[in-house]
C-alpha cells in the first residue's frame, strides 16, 4: 500500500477516534501536522509521533532512516507556520529546528521511550532533525 494511501487511513482514524489509532501507531504518541508546500503551496497533513516538551511537542524527521529528510520537514523549514492535531484540539503552531545540543538530548529521550528512533539515526549518515512545534 502506499505511503500516502496508508497515511489517509491514519489521519481519517485520528479524527474519527479523538487521536486515537490502532496499528502502528496505537498507544504511541501521535499527532497530525499540517504543512504548505514549499513548491506547490498546497496543504499536506502527515501523522507524525511526538514527545511533549514543556509548552510544546517536539517531532523527528526521521522519514525511517532513510538518505533524504521527509517532505514535511523540508516545507516547514521553507514555511515555518503549521496546523497541529493532538488529540480533538487543533492550532496554529511555529516549527523551529533545535540546535544540536537541545536535539541530541531530545533525540536520546525518544529512542530511550521508542528504540525504532534509534535504528533510524544508525541506519542514516543524515542527523535527523527534531523540530520543535509551539502554539501561536
Amino acid at each position: 500500500m502506499a505511503t500516502s494511501v496508508q497515511n489517509q487511513q491514519v489521519i481519517d482514524e485520528f479524527r474519527a477516534n479523538a487521536g486515537k489509532v490502532g496499528g502502528n501507531y496505537e498507544g504511541r504518541p501521535l499527532l497530525l501536522i499540517t504543512t504548505t508546500g514549499r513548491k506547490t503551496g498546497t496543504k499536506h497533513t502527515t501523522p507524525v509521533m511526538y514527545l511533549a516538551h514543556g509548552d510544546g511537542h517536539c517531532v523527528f524527521a526521521s522519514k525511517g532512516g532513510a538518505p533524504a529528510h521527509p517532505s514535511w520537514y523540508l516545507n516547514l523549514v521553507a514555511n515555518p507556520r503549521v496546523l497541529v492535531e493532538v488529540g480533538t484540539e487543533r492550532f496554529d503552531a511555529r516549527a523551529t529546528v533545535l540546535g544540536p545540543d537541545e536535539r541530541d538530548a531530545l533525540y536520546e529521550k525518544q529512542s530511550s521511550l521508542y528504540s525504532q528512533f534509534a535504528d533510524y539515526q544508525r541506519k542514516t549518515t543524515r542527523k535527523i532533525p527534531v523540530v520543535l512545534l509551539t502554539r501561536v
